[in-house]
């Protein structure tokens, strides 16, 4: 290489590496015009589009070869390594076999040298016959014919590597002058074959830096042939002290793109700003909030962009992620299999419907969840919809903007299906939710779910449980909905029963999945595979209140993983802790928000629960506009531990399950909760706080000091007309305005001169509105020697009967 202008290529490389940042955004601009988001192209467009964006990848792969020679020729060092020449062979020889079938060519290869390692960097040699066999499949006509053998030369101890082929050849004048940079041969520059004329300048460089040889004659074929010999040393275990400084570009695929795959992406340029991040998703849009889609429905998100832009206001594209974060994305394009051993994964382009192999060195699988489906007759029919994505939102929202969709039933009484009733009924509808459970709202204990139940009755939703979906009916389109109680009028249904994991890939590939369905991943998200990690709703992590495997996908928590990933595969340390299952969501005037377990789930597990029931106004009682709020505690009866925590109502329940969230990833108990410093003000907060008014009557009744009954059991005892007494201990008005049918009026002020009235020999229920002067109450009549005495938690707040 002493021939070659070494100050010439300095420059060059020097003007390659400005360039090589804009053409791979003018890359990314192309890939996003074939995408069509800027509109439809005609097919002549489509053509010019994608010449223009291969003479940009041309540019680019120019770029990137022109500063690896300018780095072999000032320090040759960084090449002196150790490299396993016929794993290199395997490799290669594996990214050509399918364009050798597509072309019909007949490539062979023989390979005998498989414990013989060279010296040199692996990248550097993989990419150096890369280039040789490139040009050899580029100038072979079909039907040609192609051989590369690596053999070993005992004489000599050097490694043998040939590659020909039955191209157009190469003339004897030109063979002293493939190796000059951007000389092509007159045959190649007539060609229709791009070229830059850089790639034999590159292989030279490397093949000189590591005191090797390289030459070029005809094949016995007809074409060329390249033969390389490199000298063998023996392995070592760690690189060359000169090669250290040598780092190759980490390069990372990510599948899915619209929550942890971008975070991935993003964490991952931050960290590594030299980082090859490619995004593979087969839809058209990508980073969009799923969350919001129920308010873009309902016109509280005027356009779609608010849901794809970031918070200032800039658009989250191909070309955002391009520009701003240097992370190629490739939309519409679906990734088909895992080569595990290879590192490479192949992927689909349907926009020119083409497959290609793509290799990584970490491949983080964001690939989702997808919608589940009824397997009932009629399920295919138009107007069925699961709000799964912004194209489903679309969907929806075209058909309520023609006015036809008068009756809409939605299937399931999840978090789906509460969200976008308000949107639907806000838009005019007539909605009924059929849910095949006993209630809706499974992330609620069943006295909880009941009283959303009645909020949402109270809007003018029927809501149907325990009703089972026989079947869709309609001609073309849906027009009915037959259900066990019934058939239904449909212009529209909205399938909400939930998600599954999307495992498909990782299925294929041979993973590991856990016992819920989901990818199993470590703390670190990695799956069983070292070099594959996975993060958001296709995984699987754990409950932080007992550590269990669970399945709880949610947005906030795939953005939280897909950080720990980056951090991890750009060799920093941070772990995932698992999750609460921490949820909010709104139902009209109603805020709904839970974390930890349910009262059923903590018994399903064994726990021995003690609950505890609190309405209470969420501000001072004085305070105008201050609003009602229920909290509901699952606490461990054996060591006073916090299990779980609900609220619900017009009030702000969201501070309150943050701070039991906290609570229970530090495993507290009840007495600490109760004594936890929060905040006071009057307009803000009570003196004190919801929270911790209820761990005092989780307190009380562990103690000993309270005795609580549930509305629900109180209501199963009326009916069974069970030796129980009612004591409402509400004012006269208050008894007045509402009551229980068979409550006797005792206000708590004259209790104790009417002690001598109530049986001594019946079960004694006080109540009042939310149970605190219930509670009062009891405290009296035990001071009075009456020792069955319980207090209806919750008082009338929770009474969800009809009298």
């Amino acid at each position: 290489m002493k021939s070659l202008p070494t100050e010439p290529l300095e420059f060059a490389a020097v003007i390659a590496h400005q360039l090589k940042s804009p053409v791979t955004s003018v890359a990314s601009i192309l890939q996003t015009l074939l995408g069509e988001f800027a509109g439809p192209l005609n097919p002549k467009q489509r053509e010019l589009v994608e010449k223009s964006l291969n003479r940009c990848k041309e540019s680019i792969t120019a770029a990137t070869r022109l500063l690896a020679i300018a780095k072999a020729i000032q320090t040759p060092e960084f090449f002196k390594g150790t490299a396993n020449i016929a794993h290199i062979a395997h490799n290669i020889t594996s990214r050509y076999k399918n364009q050798a079938l597509e072309h019909n060519i007949d490539f062979h290869v023989n390979i005998d040298t498989e414990n013989k390692f060279v010296r040199g960097y692996e990248p550097a040699l993989d990419e150096s016959l890369d280039a040789i066999l490139n040009n050899a499949f580029k100038y072979t006509p079909e039907h040609g014919r192609i051989r590369l053998t690596v053999t070993h030369d005992s004489s000599t101890d050097r490694t043998c590597i040939s590659i020909a082929d039955s191209g157009v050849g190469i003339g004897k004048k030109d063979r002293k002058k493939i190796f000059e940079p951007f000389f092509r041969t007159v045959s190649a520059d007539h060609s229709s074959r791009p070229g830059t004329g850089l790639g034999l300048t590159f292989v030279k460089a490397v093949i000189d830096a590591i005191e090797g040889n390289i030459a070029v004659q005809s094949s016995d074929m007809g074409g060329t042939e390249f033969i390389i010999t490199l000298p063998i040393i023996q392995p070592v275990e760690s690189p060359a002290e000169g090669m250290v400084n040598m780092k190759k570009n980490l390069r990372v695929i990510i599948i899915g793109g619209v929550a942890a795959g971008p975070k991935v992406a993003s964490k991952i340029m931050r960290l590594d700003s030299e980082a090859e991040v490619t995004i593979i998703d087969k839809g058209k849009l990508l980073s969009y909030s799923g969350c919001g889609l129920p308010y873009y429905i309902s016109g509280v998100v005027k356009d779609q962009k608010g849901l794809i832009s970031s918070s200032a206001g800039i658009v989250r594209d191909p070309v955002f992620f391009q520009k701003v974060k240097n992370v190629r994305v490739m939309n519409q394009t679906e990734a088909l299999e895992i080569d595990r051993k290879n590192k490479k994964i192949l992927v689909h382009d349907s926009i020119n419907q083409k497959d290609s192999w793509l290799e990584y060195d970490n491949l983080v699988l964001a690939t989702g969840a997808t919608p589940i489906k009824p397997e009932v007759p009629g399920i295919d029919l138009k107007n069925i919809f699961a709000l799964h994505g912004v194209v489903e939102a679309e969907g929806i929202k075209a058909e309520l903007e023609t006015g036809r969709s008068h009756d809409v039933v939605i299937i399931g009484g999840g978090l789906i299906g509460i969200e976008i009733t308000e949107a639907l009924v806000k838009k005019g509808c007539r909605v009924t939710i059929v849910e095949k459970r006993s209630q809706i709202l499974r992330i609620l204990d069943e006295e909880m779910a009941k009283l959303v139940e009645g909020h949402l009755e109270s809007q003018g939703v029927k809501v149907m449980t325990n009703t089972q979906i026989d079947s869709f009916e309609g001609q073309g389109k849906v027009q009915s909905v037959r259900t066990s109680k019934g058939i239904l009028p449909a212009d529209m249904v909205i399938v909400g029963i939930g998600s599954k994991p999307n495992v498909t890939l990782a299925e294929k590939a041979g993973l590991q999945i856990g016992s819920t369905g989901a990818i199993k991943v470590d703390e670190y998200q990695r799956t069983s595979d070292a070099y594959i990690y996975a993060a958001g709703d296709c995984v699987e992590t754990n409950h932080r209140v007992d550590d269990s495997p669970c399945y709880i996908p949610l947005g906030s928590t795939a953005n939280k993983q897909g950080r720990v990933a980056a951090i991890n595969i750009c060799k920093g340390v941070d772990r995932f802790p698992g999750v609460l299952g921490t949820i909010a969501c709104k139902a009209f005037d109603f805020r709904i928000a839970r974390t930890g377990f349910t009262e059923d789930q903590a018994q399903r597990k064994g726990y021995q629960t003690i609950t505890a029931l609190v309405p209470a106004l969420d501000t001072e009682h004085f305070i105008p506009g201050s609003k009602s709020l229920i909290i509901k505690l699952v606490v461990d009866r054996k060591n006073r531990r916090l299990l779980g925590t609900q609220a619900i109502g017009a009030g702000q329940p969201d501070k309150r399950i943050d701070v039991a969230s906290l609570a229970l990833v530090n495993k507290m108990t009840i007495d600490q909760l109760a004594n936890m410093d929060l905040c006071y003000a009057p307009p803000i907060s009570p003196v004190l706080d919801n929270l911790i008014m209820a761990s005092n009557v989780a307190r009380n009744k562990i103690n000993g000091h309270m005795e609580g009954i549930s509305a629900f059991d109180v209501y199963k005892m009326i009916k069974n007309n069970d030796n129980i007494f009612l004591i409402d201990v509400r004012s006269h008005q208050e008894f007045s305005q509402d009551h229980l049918v068979n409550a006797v009026n005792i206000p708590l002020g004259v209790l104790r001169e009417k002690t001598s009235d109530i049986p001594e020999d019946k079960t004694i229920i006080t109540i009042c509105n939310t149970g605190l002067r219930a509670y009062e109450a009891s405290l009296v009549l035990k001071g009075n020697g009456f020792e069955n005495v319980k207090v209806m938690e919750g008082g009338l707040e929770m009474w969800i009967y009809k009298n």
